[in-house]
């Protein structure tokens, strides 16, 4: 592999990095695993907005790292190719304390990402309600913060979450002002800002404005004064705000939010999640998914050789392998989670150029196994036995919906339902042979 090709390689297999389908070049690495997954849960999402009267709210699960973002972001390529505006954001990249967040930051974010969505295409829009509410946040907050009534919404929230962003006590101080008035909050970025851009949206020959909120899987599972988890409390307990939003808007919520007792309630307030599901690598019975592993070495190999057609890819996979059953080892130890199989090839290609060897992946997969097992104890190593003999776990308890959160444990789907398995990393560690 000749040194371009390399370097081109490696920065595409960054599990950092975030497929963006808006940008020619992440179009071509794209692989659509739909038929493995049950279906092509994006373009429900997408049909559920397009035939729509009015707007509604949608919600989007998966295991971290499943490639959600990628979809939600075809998603907004898919939308604005029928006419909608749409603002994408992740919600962690605004700074935010995902152990400690208020449905005041969420609106607040949703805000001044739209604002500055629209700023950017020459729609401007004035404070309004904002304007009198960013003199008296000014206030509360006992901090100069450059702000008049002629400050322009986006500008006047941005100013405001920078002071708080890197200071917990002005970040209370804002929430205790702000919370109370969640309800006129609501009321102003639905008249002020969401109305008023639909209505110029669509004189432009827009068919509205679309919100995705990425990021909100992140959520701490923390108890609340109520003694909800935080996620529920924000999405069940609050949730009828969240939905209240007068365009379309599709939020993340962590996966073990379906695993609720009040997961009903949460239907009920917000609809019925849609999942993304794990790559099978294998069905129910331990046989190999043919269909699950052949899409997964073309994740791999269209990093590589991006021009070629996937026939063609497979015939060079020794210019990546050393071996054709080291790419096969490497996919069945990823266990269908698109991140972790990144994850592991990035590392190999830290340590040697291709062709990888199938010592150097051993040697990661190694290292990896030991930085999960040195936060494995005794119950949950019990917990994870039992799962890997029955395929199964009730996820009604909180430490079984850990196994999930800190993937140790992945959730697949099939014709009848639900099955679950360890992470393929830990298959052969010592605990679990006890």
């Amino acid at each position: 592999m000749d040194r371009e090709r390399l370097i081109k390689f490696f920065n595409a297999c960054n599990n950092a990095r975030t497929l963006n389908l808006g940008n020619p070049i992440d179009q071509k690495y794209y692989i659509d695993f739909s038929s493995v997954r049950g279906g092509e849960i994006i373009q429900e999402l997408n049909r559920t907005i397009t035939f729509s009267d009015g707007t509604i709210c949608q919600l989007f699960t998966g295991h971290l790292g499943c490639g959600k973002s990628t979809e939600l972001l075809r998603l907004k390529m898919l939308l604005e190719k029928q006419g909608f505006h749409v603002v994408y954001f992740d919600i962690v990249s605004d700074g935010l304390d995902m152990s400690n967040v208020e449905l005041s930051d969420i609106l607040l974010a949703i805000a001044r990402h739209v604002g500055e969505s629209l700023d950017a295409i020459n729609i401007s829009l004035k404070p309004g309600y904002f304007a009198n509410l960013f003199t008296e946040i000014a206030d509360v907050l006992q901090t100069p913060i450059d702000l008049t009534v002629k400050t322009e919404l986006a500008i006047g929230i941005a100013k405001i979450t920078a002071q708080t962003k890197d200071n917990p006590r002005l970040r209370d101080r804002l929430r205790d002002f702000l919370e109370p008035r969640t309800r006129n909050l609501l009321e102003a970025i639905n008249q002020d800002l969401i109305e008023v851009a639909n209505s110029k949206l669509q004189k432009q020959g827009n068919r509205g404005l679309v919100v995705i909120v990425d990021g909100l899987e992140r959520l701490d599972p923390r108890p609340m004064p109520s003694g909800s988890s935080q996620p529920e409390y924000l999405f069940i307990e609050r949730g009828a705000q969240l939905s209240r939003l007068h365009c379309h808007v599709v939020y993340t919520i962590p996966l073990t939010l379906t695993f609720s007792q009040h997961f009903e309630e949460l239907v009920n307030r917000l609809g019925t999640p849609k999942l993304l599901p794990m790559v099978p690598i294998k069905m129910r019975d331990g046989s190999t998914c043919h269909q699950g592993m052949a899409l997964l070495q073309q994740m791999v190999l269209v990093r590589a050789f991006p021009e070629l057609p996937p026939t063609q890819r497979l015939e060079r996979i020794t210019e990546i392998f050393d071996e054709v059953d080291t790419l096969i080892r490497l996919c069945n130890a990823s266990g269908g989670h698109v991140r972790n199989l990144l994850f592991l090839l990035f590392n190999c290609l830290q340590q040697e150029n291709p062709p990888i060897s199938r010592s150097t992946l051993e040697y990661t997969i190694a290292q990896k196994q030991g930085q999960l097992r040195l936060a494995i104890r005794e119950p949950a190593w019990a917990l994870l036995r039992q799962v890997a003999q029955q395929k199964w776990l009730s996820m009604t308890e909180p430490e079984h919906q850990t196994l999930l959160r800190t993937l140790l444990m992945f959730e697949y789907r099939d014709t009848q339902g639900s099955w679950f398995d360890i992470n393929p990393i830990l298959a052969k560690a010592p605990e679990m042979f006890i």
